[in-house]
């Protein structure tokens, strides 16, 4: 016992008991086990790579200067000798250390159950929860040696709880046979039958048709550009499926659009990879997330057709998360945009997110930025209750300051040729149980430099602080309004809405524009909110979400307003 080393708590990794959940029994303490730890960022990064990554807020993309991989994990790597301290100290507590990487700052720590409670002071039950189903849990902090502290700064996988919801929404009981469409493509029309398209339900749009209607640049697919769309399954004894199906998107895209099929290349991080379920009401409540890839594909795959697609597949925990964009920030994969359609309330009471999850996935966020990766998130269906019984939440990853959130809107064109918007407002369909919008101010996060000029206002829970401001802008996301997209079985369309279908959209036209521009446009929110701050994207200053109304400029339901890619592209090019 002299020669236990002293232990201290890692901060922010207090877990609560989530709420309704059963304890079923201690796990086994013979299962084996990974986790992964991360450690802190180089703490002495050299001041001219760190001063690079200062200028790009106030650059255009064509003006920055890339970082080389050895610059970026100067700053944003992990110094060799902590990743050695760390596999050092592991096995001496009868642990297996691998996988030691500088670039994301973690090592894979693996052996039982038993020895993982035992290096970490922890108790590991098994719980059963009425919704999200069976998993491995833990209450309290989790210990680490003192000589560590600030070195060792997370620990992911210990619990598996779900983390991270889909952000879609469908109506009930619409969806057809894509066969019975009046206007099918045939190889006469094939690739300018976009025109023509028509659909059984009056109001919505093929997502190609909302970037039209949205101004995004004619000529530009996306090509050369790599966007890569999280996907989250496993991890539940529920129905833990999620994937897609290749020959019913190629339907989709060929058949239906009369385009071609992009690229896809899978990535599995996590969990089971391509697994696609039913997508059945029943499926989808049980945890399948089928319905969400699908609708992230169709989107993405529709409107830039020629950006190469990479499905990074992980699981539904904090482990998951990380370590996917983790893999998708520092790979060989060139990503330049990634699309999240995901998230939980930041402050959420059932304890989702640790405070250690939230600090180190914004962490990734940062990292993101210095390789130029923009990143679109969903920013919730639920109003601005964001699902939380009392009070205003929002969603995270949607309120990291790094990330550019994604609210929805309620779209209405003409019938004119070629159609323009004739209405947008903030998506509300609270009333007909069909959601609303997700928005308003971070209880966590405080206002970043770029909304000073915002008028964002106090939030409406006690206490009443200024905060993060969400989100930093919108599209279409009323179902009602909604894009169509073809069903994992192939056979049938349906629309579907959503900020799922929102942050896509915004995805899309990243790559577009990047396309354009021949440079990234990395994180955009410092440009968002200075040269396209009044006059470039469709100012949405009628509705609400619940607690927050929109205004002229930014407001908490809408952001800065809906696209219009042309004027954006010219505000992105230097003059």
């Amino acid at each position: 016992m002299a020669n236990q080393p002293a232990m201290a708590i890692l901060p922010g990794s207090t877990r609560k008991l989530v709420p309704f959940a059963k304890l079923i029994a201690k796990s086994d303490p013979n299962q084996r086990i990974t986790v992964t730890v991360y450690v802190r960022r180089n703490p002495n990064p050299p001041a001219a790579a760190v001063q690079k990554v200062a200028n790009f807020a106030r650059q255009l993309p064509s003006e920055r200067e890339k970082l080389s991989n050895d610059e970026f994990n100067s700053i944003y790597g992990a110094d060799p000798a902590d990743l050695k301290k760390v596999a050092d100290w592991a096995k001496t507590v009868d642990l297996k250390a691998s996988d030691l990487s500088v670039a994301k700052r973690s090592i894979k720590v693996q052996g039982t159950i038993a020895a993982i409670e035992k290096a970490f002071n922890i108790q590991l039950n098994d719980y059963e929860h009425p919704e999200d189903g069976r998993f491995r849990g833990r209450e309290g902090d989790v210990h680490i040696p003192s000589d560590l502290l600030g070195i060792l700064i997370g620990v992911y996988g210990l619990d598996t709880r779900k983390v991270g919801d889909e952000r879609l929404r469908k109506i009930n009981g619409r969806s057809a046979d894509w066969k019975s469409f009046k206007k099918p493509v045939s190889k006469a029309t094939r690739g300018v039958a976009l025109a023509h398209l028509s659909n059984k339900w009056p109001g919505t749009f093929f997502p190609p048709q909302v970037a039209q209607l949205y101004q995004y640049p004619p000529g530009l697919d996306g090509a050369g550009q790599n966007v890569a769309i999280f996907a989250f399954n496993g991890g539940s004894s529920g129905d833990p499926r999620g994937g897609y199906k290749l020959q019913s998107l190629k339907t989709y895209f060929e058949q239906v659009l009369g385009g071609k099929t992009p690229s896809i290349k899978d990535v599995v991080v996590q969990g089971p990879g391509n697994d696609p379920g039913p997508d059945t009401q029943a499926s989808s409540n049980n945890g399948d997330s089928t319905g969400e890839v699908m609708l992230d594909m169709c989107v993405v795959g529709s409107v830039a057709p020629g950006a190469k697609i990479f499905m990074y597949f992980t699981e539904f925990t904090t482990q998951g998360w990380l370590d996917g964009l983790s893999e998708a920030i520092t790979d060989n994969n060139n990503i330049s945009v990634i699309s999240i359609s995901y998230g939980n309330p930041e402050d959420d009471p059932e304890g989702a997110w640790t405070a250690m999850g939230v600090t180190q996935v914004n962490d990734a966020f940062e990292a993101a930025i210095a390789k130029q990766i923009t990143i679109c998130v969903a920013a919730g269906d639920d109003g601005s209750s964001d699902q939380v019984s009392s009070g205003a939440h929002v969603d995270f990853p949607a309120s990291s300051p790094n990330v550019l959130g994604v609210g929805g809107t309620k779209l209405v064109a003409t019938a004119g040729s070629p159609p323009a918007i004739a209405k947008e407002t903030v998506w509300n369909e609270v009333q007909i149980k069909e959601g609303a919008t997700g928005g308003g101010i971070s209880a966590i996060f405080s206002k970043p430099d770029y909304q000073d000029a915002a008028n964002v206002p106090v939030s409406v829970n006690p206490g009443h602080v200024v905060g993060r401001g969400v989100p930093d802008v919108a599209a279409v996301g009323d179902p009602v309004t909604g894009v169509v997209i073809m069903h994992v079985s192939g056979t049938k369309l349906e629309p579907i809405g959503g900020t799922s279908a929102s942050a896509p959209l915004w995805a899309s036209l990243i790559a577009v524009l990047n396309q354009g521009l021949k440079a990234r446009c990395g994180f955009l929110n410092p440009i968002l909110y200075g040269k396209a701050a009044k006059g470039v994207l469709n100012d949405i200053t009628s509705g609400n979400n619940g607690a927050y109304a929109a205004g002229q400029g930014w407001d908490p339901c809408t952001g800065l307003g809906t696209p219009n890619g042309q004027r954006l592209l010219h505000v992105l090019t230097p003059q």
